[in-house]
């Protein structure tokens, strides 16, 4: 079936125009703990919806940056080899160690894959995941454009914001790519010695207000115990804004029909 389905965490399966990509590959158990860096771990608590013998054959993985809740244990162990992993630089020279093909990334360079008659182009978009100087202490984060045509289905065109915070750099994403039909948002107000890592309800709301999606699906928010601002608080802030964007909440285990049906809407 063709659609997005939600994993868990920032891990989802989209399957377009014949091709298949996984992101940010998370498939911990509820109680295991995922490894941050700089000694600091956290606690899954919730269960992935598909384990990752499960999944079908893919043909890329884009990843957003390497922390343990984007790339585990498990997914070093369990995937295969053979499809590409989209991804940062710094990402890129870990995992080609572990034996995976890598296609890095620098921000705005675009990969493309070709599939009979289809097409997915993948650009590496702005994306900082701690603010001002505590940057250095933490991987570097990508969000992506993935841009699919061909297939014998509409084009479409998908941003995935990574773990990123709301700042200017991200200004040029609405400048350069006007027309996104969905935005796949990490929210969960990630937050460590109190420290906002990734946005929380506002900031997902400011960076509606900022890309203008036509559709916006809110994912990352409820899988670690430093995630603290549920997807309630985004949601309220989506009622109390209005922001252009309409907003669909996908389950865990859900697979959201591509391209957005209407009665899809929240």
């Amino acid at each position: 079936m063709e659609g997005l389905t939600f994993i868990g965490t920032a891990t989802t399966l989209i399957r377009y125009a014949g091709i298949t990509v996984l992101t940010d590959p998370n498939f911990l158990h509820r109680g295991q703990r995922a490894y941050l860096g700089k000694g600091l771990w956290s606690t899954r608590l919730t269960e992935p919806a598909l384990a990752v013998e499960e999944l079908p054959p893919l043909d890329a993985v884009v990843l957003s940056h390497l922390h343990g809740d984007h790339f585990d244990r498990v997914a070093r162990r369990g995937l295969g080899r053979d499809a590409p992993v989209v991804t940062t630089p710094a990402a890129a020279r870990r995992l080609s160690r572990w034996g995976f093909f890598c296609r890095p990334l620098q921000t705005w360079e675009s990969w493309t894959l070709h599939k009979d008659d289809a097409r997915l182009r993948v650009t590496a978009l702005p994306g900082r995941h701690a603010p001002g100087a505590l940057r250095k202490a933490f991987p570097p984060v990508m969000g992506s454009l993935l841009e699919f045509s061909g297939g014998g289905v509409p084009p479409l065109r998908l941003y995935l914001s990574g773990d990123t915070l709301v700042h200017d750099d991200l200004r040029q994403i609405a400048v350069r790519h006007p027309d996104l039909d969905l935005g796949v948002l990490h929210l969960g107000g990630t937050r460590v010695l109190g420290l906002l890592l990734t946005m929380d309800g506002r900031q997902g709301v400011d960076l509606l207000e900022l890309l203008r999606p036509a559709v916006a699906v809110p994912i990352h928010h409820d899988d670690y115990g430093v995630f603290r601002s549920p997807l309630s608080d985004f949601l309220a802030e989506v009622d109390r804004r209005r922001p252009p964007s309409r907003v669909v909440t996908v389950g865990r285990g859900e697979t959201m029909p591509l391209p957005v049906p209407e009665h899809w809407a929240n």
